[in-house]
């Protein structure tokens, strides 16, 4: 049988989006955010994270220092009761200064390459699937995946996704 699953961008949907967080200490969970993910997970969802991280190609941080931040995250959520499959990432960023990531690639939202590569990677019914953005590009990149995209602009995540499933 296929797993339902839900993506969601990471700044601006989980987390308070301040300009290319890596800090642990500036992370600020959304409202609702740890909730929505243990209300997904207790449903049955396969939980997943895709995200544009252009400043690891801008030289602001470290792919390293950013897999810090994601595995934290992943423990906070999982002390609430929400698992995270996996965390998927683009780290390119064609104006980017650090060479092997200053590219244009196909994983960039709007592109669905994240989206495309947790399909190859895992068994999802796109039919009970879908992906929550704070961007229009993240709507774009579901939609070009073939799931439905919900734009979230701000509040509670939980009243959101409850919002969705009805």
């Amino acid at each position: 049988m296929k797993d339902k699953a839900v993506f969601f961008d990471r700044d601006g949907v989980l987390n308070v989006d301040v300009a290319y967080l890596y800090k642990i200490e500036e992370l600020r969970w959304v409202d609702g955010a740890k909730e929505a993910a243990a209300y997904l997970t207790a449903l049955g969802y396969k939980l997943f994270i895709v995200t544009n991280q252009s400043g690891i190609a801008r030289g602001y941080y470290t792919v390293e220092q950013m897999q810090e931040l994601h595995a934290y995250m992943q423990r906070e959520l999982a002390a609430a009761g929400g698992k995270i499959e996996k965390i998927y990432y683009c780290p390119h960023h064609k104006e980017g200064v650090v060479p092997e990531y200053s590219c244009d690639c196909d994983c960039r939202k709007p592109k669905p390459g994240m989206l495309l590569q947790a399909f190859d990677e895992y068994d999802i019914d796109k039919e009970q699937s879908f992906l929550i953005g704070d961007g229009q590009r993240d709507v774009e990149a579901a939609e070009a995946a073939g799931i439905k995209g919900y734009l979230f602009k701000g509040g509670n995540l939980l009243e959101f996704v409850k919002g969705i499933l009805g």
